[in-house]
């Protein structure tokens, strides 16, 4: 078992899921809230599966973990919960950030 390729694998699922439900069941901020997470994780689960076959697990579970908080946030947002939620969102993103430089920092040290 892969705990990475899992992760991303799940991530991927909910990722689409979340898009769906905010393209054909909520209306609103509420759908754009869905939908913007979801292409969010959804691009990070797939940069996730790529960096684990490529050996780079750390820069893969900072995708899946970025993805995770920065959809996460938004998904609960959608359910009701506390607009608040939306300052721990950039949480999420600098944690995709950083693995983009991490991937890049591999690329230029070869």
């Amino acid at each position: 078992m892969n705990p990475l390729i899992l992760a991303a694998g799940l991530s991927g699922a909910l990722a689409v899921g979340a898009g769906a439900f905010g393209a054909h069941g909520a209306n609103g901020q509420a759908a754009e809230w869905l939908k913007t997470g979801g292409q969010y994780q959804l691009v990070h689960a797939v940069a996730a599966l790529i960096a684990a076959q490529m050996g780079m697990r750390g820069v893969g579970w900072l995708f899946v973990a970025g993805g995770a908080v920065f959809a996460g946030t938004l998904y609960l947002m959608a359910m009701g919960l506390p607009k608040w939620l939306g300052a721990v969102t950039p949480l999420g993103g600098a944690l995709m950030i950083a693995g983009w430089l991490w991937l890049a920092w591999n690329g230029a040290r070869g």
